[in-house]
């Protein structure tokens, strides 16, 4: 018999106060206010979440991350369905959500219980345990989202050299291990060159300051990499698509470094190169299925938990706030 169900759920909430600010704090919530989906839901006990940029940015209130109040925070969760309205799942089943709106309009997963629309849950991967999932979290799937669409465009390994920016990050740090065990000549781009060491032992074949990479504001400069992971936009990635040789992709997927992008058409259609969107929140299923089939294909589960740590739920305010910060290197996993 399974145990019985709590009353409430301690969760890191949102509320709206006066003018456009809104308070973050801890709450214990009924489980019965927990939303409901008509088209069918699932309750689930949540066992791990994760930490990324977006997570931060709504914690400490720097940039309108979230849409509507009150919102439970966190854009991750893996824990265990207790309850289900939906053909699709059944009590025990192991699962995970990434994005799809939560901590935007939907609430997310900084909540030891959350009830889901089920058509934004899939099942965890065999291979991983919740832990490993959220080490993982939406910065690491959205790296492999990244290193897909590089593979897709045709890049080959023991041919194509790459360049991965933010490599400290979550997002980074997954990304060059990932390419890297594939075989690619990895670049990482940081602007911590103390982190020098772990960015080998990630498989970094070269590390770059970001002035090493400076195109010198010429749309078009030296060709030197076939593809390109980018998380900072702005001038950044500006350099990396100067620097990109013919026929090659850069994927970008973040904004650490600005939203604006300042270049011209030439590098685009003189050689051909690509720029490559990648959005990892409204992620149709099948893609993010075949992403984290390939996570749990290609991913080094030494290597994940050298680059991950995992902290208490109570952490998440600093942690928060150490992370946009640059205090903070890797993943972080947040146990529930």
């Amino acid at each position: 018999m399974s145990p019985a169900l709590p009353d409430t759920t301690r969760a890191l909430v949102a509320r709206s106060t006066e003018g456009r600010k809104y308070a973050v704090a801890f709450e214990d919530l009924p489980l019965a206010d927990l939303p409901r989906d008509e088209a069918g839901d699932v309750l689930v006990r949540i066992s791990h979440s994760a930490l990324n940029y977006k997570d931060a940015l709504a914690i400490t209130a720097r940039a309108p991350i979230i849409r509507k109040f009150p919102m439970v925070l966190g854009i991750d969760l893996a824990g265990e369905v207790v309850e289900s309205s939906s053909a699709d799942f059944a009590p025990g089943d192991r699962v995970l959500v990434n994005g799809y709106g939560l901590s935007e309009t939907l609430w997310g997963g900084y909540s030891q219980f959350q009830r889901l629309p089920a058509r934004v849950v899939q099942k965890l991967p065999a291979d991983f345990t919740a832990e490993q999932a959220m080490q993982i979290g939406t910065a690491g799937y959205t790296a492999m989202l990244c290193v897909m669409a590089l593979t897709d465009h045709g890049l080959e390994p023991g041919r194509d050299a790459v360049l991965v920016t933010g490599a400290t990050g979550g997002v980074g740090s997954v990304a060059v291990s990932l390419l890297a065990r594939a075989g690619y000549h990895v670049t990482a781009v940081t602007g911590r060159p103390e982190q020098a060491g772990f960015l080998k032992d990630l498989g970094a074949a070269e590390v770059a300051s970001r002035d090493d990479i400076d195109a010198g504001g010429r749309p078009m400069a030296r060709e030197a990499w076939a593809g390109a992971v980018d998380v900072a936009g702005g001038k950044l990635l500006a350099d990396v698509i100067a620097q990109t040789k013919y026929d090659g992709i850069v994927a970008a997927c973040g904004m650490a470094g600005g939203g604006e992008l300042n270049t011209t058409v030439y590098p685009f259609i003189l050689r051909g190169v690509t720029l490559r969107g990648v959005d990892s929140v409204m992620v149709p299923m099948a893609r993010r299925l075949r992403a984290w089939d390939r996570l749990a294909a290609e991913l080094d589960r030494d290597l994940l938990a050298e680059l991950s740590d995992t902290r208490d739920f109570a952490d998440l305010p600093q942690l928060g706030a150490d992370l946009l910060e640059g205090k903070l290197k890797g993943r972080i996993a947040i146990a529930l």
